[in-house]
């Protein structure tokens, strides 16, 4: 083995991808000097209890999905540049030196631990865990707490004592008598007053046809500029509502003013939209769907619904009964997050799937791993078989492109050609 891969090993996690305990120490001693610094420490305290009820083969899998949805957050919220380790067990590490407010920085960490917190299933069992989070900003340290390690001491010096606040979820290192649970409490108070305002905006990520390079839609993303928050993405936009049970209105809202906007776009291009948990919760997808189709103008045909297998748990078959009937209406469905781990032969037997969407996790790394670029094809042939199409997402370099294209990949998204766009300037791309 060379230098160069003993290095690559030990700067990565074997078990979930992430950076390791001593890339993150790296990574602190170099930057905590030269900048301010934001960090939170995230633990799973109930990772042993799983470990001993069910075995380390279910608590691997456990800290594998949960390190997923540490990563996702963090590149939608804070970018690629932000540093997400696992510093052993179950704790992970995030850190960025963006100038970032505090309340934003309780906020993103509130908002973190309601994406690990959701029902997470492996091999038929579920769990629900609740992350413990602790919060700091390396300038509250002064002078002496200035290096990567004093950063880490106080972090994990502060989860001790986190540990033993019962009831508490969440402390600030520097401040004890940090009001839990504030930032998220009030957003919810402000969500409906946003809503009526049209503050919560859509933006469209762009899909492009992999042979031609051809722009064929868009994916719809839901987005919430606060005046003090910054920033608030779809995943914590929901989960805001589902506080105050308004999941309901949020997803009309959301759902309706896509498909509005859609309706300005060339008739060949299609919308996509992705549905939650919660909007089968609630039981009535079909109904909302096909009323705001009606209402807006927007061809079913030119409609597809991306949803997730997580989706999909608390009620399987009604779930499939919805998205066939709607179905039979010319929507089509695709199933998000392919390759994350938990899609397995019945969904794609039960649902009627036109496509399947490939994971940004599994194209990362396809043009330098000849064994992601195996599992690739090998999804890509299963998808022809079932006379699917296959999306990719997360595409941002040219070799990726070019080996997605040799593979038969019918349509991409990423950032190679273009991130999200607001409304107006998708519709120029429309005509360009």
């Amino acid at each position: 083995m060379t230098g160069d891969q003993d290095a690559a090993i030990d700067s990565t996690d074997l078990l979930t991808g992430l950076a390791s305990a001593e890339a993150a120490r790296t990574w602190l001693r170099r930057t905590a000097p030269a900048a301010p610094v934001l960090a939170m420490l995230v633990s799973l305290p109930r990772l042993q209890a799983v470990n001993l009820a069910y075995g380390k083969t279910h608590g691997d899998q456990v800290l594998i999905e949960v390190a997923r949805r540490v990563a996702d957050f963090v590149d939608v919220e804070l970018g690629s540049a932000a540093l997400v380790a696992r510093l052993g067990g179950g704790k992970f590490l995030v850190a960025t030196v963006q100038d970032t407010s505090r309340e934003r920085w309780q906020y993103l960490g509130e908002a973190l631990g309601r994406a690990i917190a959701r029902t997470l299933t492996v091999r038929g069992e579920e769990f629900h865990l609740l992350p413990r989070t602790v919060l700091l900003r390396s300038s509250a340290l002064g002078e002496e707490g200035g290096s990567g390690e004093a950063l880490l001491h106080h972090l994990e010096e502060t989860a001790t004592t986190l540990d033993r606040l019962s009831g508490r979820r969440m402390l600030w290192a520097d401040d004890v008598l940090g009001t839990p649970g504030a930032s998220l409490a009030v957003l919810e108070g402000e969500l409906l007053g946003a809503m009526h305002r049209d503050e919560i905006s859509v933006l469209f990520q762009p899909q492009f046809d992999v042979a031609t390079g051809r722009l064929a839609g868009a994916e719809a993303l839901a987005r919430w500029e606060h005046p003090r928050f910054g920033q608030i993405s779809a995943e914590t936009l929901f989960a805001v509502a589902d506080r105050g049970d308004h999941v309901a209105q949020l997803s009309r809202h959301i759902i309706g003013r896509a498909m509005a906007l859609a309706t300005q776009w060339p008739g060949h291009l299609r919308l996509s939209l992705n549905i939650t948990a919660e909007d089968f919760a609630l039981g009535d997808v079909v109904r909302t769907v096909r009323h705001l189709l009606g209402e807006t103008g927007f061809a079913a045909g030119r409609l597809t619904l991306e949803i997730t297998e997580q989706s999909l748990i608390s009620d399987f078959e009604a779930c499939a009964r919805a998205l066939r009937a709607l179905a039979t209406d010319g929507v089509r469905v695709a199933l998000d997050d392919f390759g994350t781990g938990f899609s397995n032969f019945r969904t794609l037997k039960a649902l009627p799937l036109d496509a399947l969407k490939l994971d940004k996790s599994l194209v990362k790394d396809i043009a330098h791993d000849p064994r992601d670029r195996a599992i690739v094809s090998a999804v890509i042939a299963m998808a022809r078989a079932l006379a699917m199409k296959v999306i990719a997402e997360g595409v941002e370099h040219q070799q990726q492109l070019a080996i997605l294209r040799e593979e038969g990949c019918d349509l991409f998204q990423g950032f190679l050609r273009s991130g999200p766009m607001a409304p107006l300037e998708f519709l120029r791309l429309t005509s360009s």
